[in-house]
């Protein structure tokens, strides 16, 4: 039966009986008919000589060390889509979604590298399941079911207070049986240590699949970086995955060092993308930094009982002034990613964040 959740071009004119809401500072628990009733707020000086009704609490302050619940919500119900524009480092606010009152967190992750902008820069992202637009303007379109509650909160852990502007849209509706819930874990090394494999994620128990990966990539080594495999260990593979990819670019949906004419060519499509590549500028920028996503919307990874995801950093050796050719070169690169996908509750909690000081981009 159509229960009024995510709608596509074949499905739009369905009616549903689903109910339609969304949370901002201008209406913080999404009530019908209570928005912009604010008497007090970050605009009230500006909405002075107005009054009520125009623009009073358009955004929220996080001071530092604090956390702001953006929405908590009761259910059954489904997030639809997230705009949000902050200030600050986007490396030090902390995304948290938790479902059903569930006491860990199934999204912890920083807010730059949830909307695959993990270098704290801008870049032009857009995708099916997120867009980035100017000027820091991050869009989320995963859709995130819920039976009980759902509660989204926002940690600042930098020094400095931030300032967050922010609109949840949502639908109160019925939730089908098999429906699982979004899930979304951030990792980080730098360096990743000789010789090792990235884990972007592991210790996933529960029935689901897997339908994301972003990455901050730093190469820390002239010449190409992007030569690793990409693994997936699905219930109970133990020495060898089920699926083994052939190279970094291939697994992100490109090719041949995502290279023409001798440079890097960005790039951002509906599943895949490189939509920023950070030059060295002769100057204080010295490393070639990459962010690159991939959405496994049409193709999600099924696990039953459990999943495990790696990548290498390997590259070419560089012999007689060539960057590619030679033997493979295990890299020592500064690798962050998110992996996202849906599973059933209780999940594992994740393993703690970085400190700070691990999280920084440097």
């Amino acid at each position: 039966m159509f229960n009024g959740l995510g709608m596509d071009m074949g499905n739009l004119s369905r009616l549903s009986r689903a109910k339609t809401r969304s949370i901002s500072p201008e209406n913080t628990d999404g009530g019908k008919g209570r928005g912009g009733m604010a008497t007090e707020g970050t605009g009230a000086h500006n909405a002075r000589h107005l009054g009520q009704g125009w623009k009073i609490s358009p955004s929220f302050d996080i001071e530092a060390g604090e956390t702001l619940t953006m929405a908590d919500i009761e259910g059954p119900g489904a997030i639809q889509h997230i705009w949000l524009t902050p200030t600050g480092h986007w490396r030090f606010a902390i995304l948290r979604i938790y479902w059903d009152d569930e006491e860990y967190p199934s999204v912890e992750c920083p807010m730059g590298d949830f909307f695959a902008c993990g270098w704290s820069e801008y870049a032009h992202v857009s995708s099916l399941a997120v867009c980035v637009n100017p000027a820091s303007a991050f869009n989320c379109y995963w859709e995130m079911p819920f039976r009980k509650r759902c509660r989204i909160t926002l940690e600042n852990i930098a020094d400095e207070k931030m300032r967050v502007y922010y609109q949840i849209d949502y639908t109160l509706t019925e939730i089908p049986e098999d429906v699982g819930y979004f899930h979304a874990s951030f990792r980080r090394t730098n360096p990743v240590p000789y010789k090792e494999v990235f884990t972007i994620l592991d210790g996933v128990k529960g029935h689901g699949h897997y339908v994301g990966t972003y990455m901050a990539w730093g190469s820390n080594s002239n010449g190409w970086w992007g030569e690793g495999e990409i693994k997936f260990y699905i219930d109970g593979d133990d020495e060898f995955p089920t699926i083994c990819g052939t190279g970094v670019e291939d697994y992100f949906c490109g090719s041949y060092n995502f290279d023409i004419d001798g440079r890097y060519v960005e790039y951002t499509t509906p599943y895949a993308g490189m939509p920023q590549v950070i030059r060295p500028d002769g100057m204080y920028k010295s490393q070639q930094r990459f962010g690159m996503y991939r959405w496994h919307v049409s193709d999600p990874v099924r696990f039953e009982e459990d999943l495990k995801v790696t990548i290498q950093a390997l590259g070419w050796r560089q012999l007689l002034g060539f960057t590619q050719g030679g033997p493979y070169q295990a890299l020592q690169d500064d690798v962050a990613s998110v992996a996202f996908w849906y599973q059933t509750l209780p999940s594992v909690p994740f393993p703690a964040l970085p400190d700070r000081d691990q999280l920084e981009v440097i």
